[in-house]
């Protein structure tokens, strides 16, 4: 067959005008751009190259095979990227289409840039399920891709609409994903197919919607009103982290923190007064600006990245206005995808201890809590990049070793005046070693004095001046040195050796 320019020209505006107008226009309806739209949005004018427009061109209502893939720059900077168009058949998976989504990952992986998923996807096609399920280059394929992919360079998922049954899979293996409210889902089974099986009665949205997977399940990262937002934290992403494993994370010019962080007002004298670590997190970096991934899930630790004179930190700290900081499973799983994350891509850790330690109870036992609690100090463990504990209030029991302490190797363990480190508080331990004698004082005065004198006994037995005087901690800062000493003390672990351990990899507590 051979065609002239006007044909041509006919096939290849057919291939992107997507599906038929209605389908366009129930999109629409719903807030939603068309998958061009969204690629038009995320990259730089001009640079997206596409790959594969023809697929199933001989094929009637298949425009692409219902994706779009190809290579584009983001503020400059090389991605590769799928897009679904939800307007070809509810944007599900055919064989080219699984081929083509292949493809793109196996060519990011190759040149060691970005991958991202615009995902919008009712998942495979039944009636293709013999050419695209089983085979070796079937939808399986994707996943092996992708889990390959993993830390070698970022993957970073929008969801704009379904990602059902396996398909659930692209985003669950993303470093990141932004879900848009009241349109973005994922679940492996629809809410038919769950009654069906289980008997339950469900909807999409309390099953697999956006507030579900983002303050809930934890397969959520962001929650967006609207897909620019949505688009926007894929490009913001991607601004901390470098091209690839083997690259540093891009720099930007310093900017100082907000003259207005007065970091010593932030931490209440009692350890019982909760305080908010995101805004003592953003009077320590550049201008105030913190990247929060998770801000809805597992809300007792706060995670994101940051710059401290213009160089990109990844910050983990403990939250006492939720849970009192305690470390539950959740924030544990949290904690430990995070600070691998990092770790993948060259990013240093600050750790701001302000940690009662982990939650103990018959519930959380049930739950792991000790499995959880492992593989969170794994992470910690297995780290090499240059990683720096702050003791900002207190550090208890595990907690400690959660969040970096001396044992783990970090490059500094650094002490504020507010600082304790002891396996628990004071008054726990007074009541664990002499519940009994204190039981037996009957006169209440009497009681409250014999109290008072052995938490004396205890605080100066934790003084931080005796931590650090047997190099237990490395130094003690004010509040207003720390920012400083944390820039200085970055830059001199900048080249440090990353070999930890002879083996080909551990066996993670799952």
């Amino acid at each position: 067959m051979t065609l002239d320019g006007e044909a041509l020209e006919q096939l290849r505006k057919r291939a992107r005008a997507g599906g038929a107008d209605r389908y366009h226009a129930a999109n629409a309806a719903k807030g939603k751009l068309f998958a061009r739209e969204r690629v038009a949005y995320l990259v730089d004018e001009g640079s997206f190259v596409e790959d594969g427009l023809y697929a199933n061109a001989t094929a009637d209502g298949l425009p692409a095979d219902g994706v779009v893939t190809g290579t584009a720059t983001i503020d400059g900077r090389q991605v590769c990227l799928m897009a679904n168009d939800s307007t070809v058949k509810a944007g599900s998976w055919g064989a080219r289409t699984v081929e083509k989504i292949i493809r793109i990952i196996e060519r990011a992986y190759a040149t060691g840039v970005p991958m991202v998923y615009l995902v919008d996807s009712a998942g495979a096609r039944i009636t293709d399920q013999v050419d695209l399920f089983p085979g070796r280059r079937g939808a399986g394929k994707i996943f092996w891709n992708q889990v390959r992919a993993s830390g070698a360079i970022p993957q970073v998922c929008a969801l704009f609409g379904p990602s059902a049954a396996g398909g659930a899979y692209i985003p669950a293996f993303c470093d990141v994903v932004a879900m848009v409210d009241g349109n973005a889902s994922m679940y492996l089974g629809s809410d038919r197919m769950v009654e069906m099986v289980t008997g339950e009665k469900t909807t999409l949205e309390a099953m697999g919607g956006a507030k579900v997977h983002c303050a809930e399940s934890g397969v959520g990262h962001f929650l967006c009103q609207t897909e620019a937002d949505a688009l926007d934290v894929v490009k913001t992403y991607l601004s901390y982290l470098p091209a690839n494993w083997q690259q540093q994370p891009p720099t930007a010019p310093a900017v100082d923190a907000p003259a207005k962080a007065d970091l010593a007002a932030l931490v209440p004298a009692s350890e019982r007064q909760a305080f908010d670590m995101r805004r003592y997190v953003r009077g320590l970096l550049d201008d105030g600006n913190f990247f929060e991934i998770q801000a809805l899930w597992a809300r007792e630790l706060t995670i994101g990245f940051g710059r401290l004179n213009g160089e990109v930190v990844g910050v983990v700290g403990n939250n006492s206005m939720f849970k009192g900081g305690v470390l539950f499973v959740d924030s544990a799983d949290k904690a430990t995808r995070f600070v691998q994350l990092c770790d993948a891509f060259n990013v240093p850790l600050l750790f701001l201890s302000d940690v009662p330690g982990f939650m103990v109870g018959s519930a959380v036992e049930k739950q792991g809590i000790i499995r959880h609690g492992a593989k969170m100090i794994t992470a910690i463990s297995e780290a090499t990049v240059p990683k720096i504990c702050v003791v900002v209030r207190k550090a208890y029991g595990a907690g400690l070793y959660a969040m970096a302490g001396p044992g783990f190797e970090p490059d500094a363990t650094i002490a504020l005046p507010t600082a304790k480190i002891a396996v628990m508080g004071a008054e726990a331990a007074v009541n664990a070693v002499y519940a009994n004698k204190i039981a037996a004082i009957a006169d209440e005065t009497e009681r409250a004095a014999f109290v008072a004198a052995r938490r004396e006994e205890y605080e100066r037995d934790i003084d931080l001046v005796r931590l650090a005087s047997e190099l237990v901690i490395d130094a003690i800062v004010e509040p207003h040195e720390l920012r400083g000493e944390l820039i200085r003390r970055f830059v001199a672990a900048r080249g440090k050796d990353r070999q930890f351990s002879r083996r080909r990899h551990g066996v993670t507590p799952v």
